[in-house]
């Protein structure tokens, strides 16, 4: 007798807003694919007499509040559902929440300053809200300053957007840096947990060393350049700071063996992404002492860190929380190389050939919209459709 098996038919549906990672990686990888072109056409001089609101300002901004932030939230409200075991932002809630950063986005590009404002600093106080309510009922205090720094970058955010409006007497490259360096700790506190659990889990055999007080060091450090940052500290506190942040963070990243990930894309990228932040760090103290341009590091930290980092998340994430294996095919390798190849080519090409900087910027601009590009489109359908095991999320 012969046994007849039934083909399980693959979920259809449209769960969008099944859960907080679906709808920000799709607009931020949107986002990240269109609105860098717009800015490097301005800055060429591609758009004849038209001028984007705020121009290197918006670039900056949109960067850090506009993209990084979507996908922090939107990884807060997937992990903290699993570390509260409450339910975190869905269905008409998730859709508000996206939506007020989709108005921040446009808000913009009209005269109605203050209301892109209220609506971009009301983003961040909703989303602080809505992950501190299962955060505070689960008494999840270990994460409890995921909350703080959300508030934070609401209040770094409106004081941008009040210093551009000219309510407030203060520099907004100020808010831009407060906000780039809590991005910054966001990164290597979240970096410091799932990086080394990544590796051992990924690759069988390896073992990631963490040494106590460099785990303390290492994200010890960021925070005191925060801090600094804020009360507009001068390069000569800058600079050392950013030496004893970078040779921890370097000595950190070595325990984890980087050098045997190679073989395994979806942890390498991780790793590489952390590089670029000793890389950063490295630049930043460089840049205090007048002996590098400070753009650099700040783009080491944005297109380096941020960007693969956040790439890399975003994959994994979006690949486990959808039921799908662990592995990379070769759209998230494009990804991982041209998002590689963009932060090597902002960095390092106007360094070493100082004149080709118009063209470091187009370069590294076309490259970073095409990681971004591939990703929206390959993974439209993943962060659309409902998960393969028909669970829920």
């Amino acid at each position: 007798m012969t046994e007849v098996v039934a083909e399980v038919p693959a979920p259809r549906g449209f769960a969008l807003w099944n859960l907080g990672f679906r709808p920000f990686y799709l607009l931020a990888g949107l986002f990240a694919t269109l609105s860098v072109p717009v800015w490097m056409a301005q800055y060429a001089g591609w758009l004849g007499g038209y001028v984007i609101i705020q121009g290197p300002l918006w670039h900056a901004h949109e960067m850090l509040f506009g993209y990084a932030l979507a996908v922090i939230v939107g990884f807060l409200f997937t992990a903290g559902r699993n570390w509260a075991n409450l339910p975190t932002p869905t269905g008409a809630t998730l859709t508000a929440i996206a939506a007020l950063w989709v108005a921040a986005r446009v808000l913009v590009f009209t005269p109605y300053a203050l209301a892109a404002a209220a609506a971009d600093t009301a983003f961040a106080l909703a989303a602080a809200a809505a992950i501190a309510v299962p955060f505070v009922r689960s008494g999840n205090r270990r994460n409890y300053f995921f909350v703080a720094l959300l508030l934070g970058m609401g209040l770094a955010n409106l004081a941008f957007h009040l210093g551009m409006a000219g309510v407030l007497e203060l520099p907004v490259q100020r808010g831009l840096q407060a906000g780039l360096d809590m991005v910054l700790f966001i990164m290597v506190v979240m970096g410091g947990r799932v990086i080394p659990m990544f590796t051992v889990n990924g690759i069988p055999g390896v073992v990631c060393v963490r040494l106590p007080w460099i785990e303390r060091l290492a994200p010890g450090g960021v925070l005191v350049l925060l801090a600094a940052d804020v009360i507009g500290a001068p390069d000569a506190i800058i600079g050392p700071i950013a030496v004893v942040a970078a040779a921890a963070h370097a000595a950190r990243l070595g325990l984890w063996r980087p050098w045997l990930t190679l073989k395994t894309p979806i942890v390498w990228i991780l790793h590489l992404a952390y590089a670029w932040i000793v890389l950063a760090l490295a630049l930043r103290a460089l840049a205090a002492f007048d002996l590098v341009p400070a753009g650099l590091a700040t783009h080491g930290l944005t297109v380096g860190a941020i960007g693969g980092l956040t790439l890399g998340m975003m994959t994994r994430t979006s690949l486990g929380h959808t039921g799908r294996p662990l592995q990379a095919g070769r759209a998230e390798v494009f990804c991982y190389v041209a998002i590689q190849l963009a932060a090597l080519t902002r960095v390092f090409l106007p360094l070493v050939f100082p004149s080709s900087y118009l063209h470091a910027v187009i370069g590294s601009g076309l490259l970073w919209s095409l990681a971004f590009g591939v990703f929206t489109v390959s993974y439209w359908p993943i962060l659309s459709r409902p998960r393969l095991d028909g669970r829920p999320g």
